[in-house]
């Protein structure tokens, strides 16, 4: 359940979980999330009959946007592993995935709100951008999830 108060929450203080025993490890850890959204599409209906001039707007299919991760190329084989899964066909490689919102307190242990991705599975992976100029940029690597469902808790 999620945990009210006042003032909103930073979003800098966050654990991603993919189901696979990453959570909370160097490994696991992700710089950003972006496109934790869920669409309602409209069926618009009107009967011949009908006594107004304006259709009636009913809620119908529901889908949940696709959720990219990033974080800084490390050397892990997780993500790159479960693509392969993916890829060769096992569609029991779909995973509920836990994005958990944490309070800004570092020594906190609980989420406060939690989104599971219902059967989360990689649909894109994107390497880093490497360049001989030199500087500080840190080699990012991006995974895009394809989303069945979300639920907030």
């Amino acid at each position: 359940m999620a945990t009210y108060r006042d003032t909103p929450y930073g979003v800098f203080n966050y654990l991603v979980n993919l189901d696979d025993s990453s959570e909370g490890e160097v490994w696991g850890g992700f710089s950003e999330v972006s496109g934790l959204n869920a669409e309602i599409t409209v069926a618009e209906y009107r009967a011949g009959n009908a006594k107004v001039n304006y259709v009636k707007k009913i809620p119908a299919v529901t889908k949940a946007g696709d959720v990219t991760l990033k974080r800084g190329v490390i050397g892990a084989d997780n993500i790159y592993n479960w693509l392969d899964q993916i890829r060769a066909g096992s569609v029991e490689a779909k995973r509920d995935v836990y994005i958990k919102l944490k309070n800004e307190d570092p020594t906190s242990t609980g989420a406060v709100v939690t989104w599971k991705l219902v059967n989360a599975m990689p649909i894109k992976w994107t390497g880093p951008t490497l360049t001989a100029k030199g500087g500080s940029d840190v080699a990012i690597e991006e995974l895009v999830l394809s989303v069945e469902h979300i639920v907030q808790s």
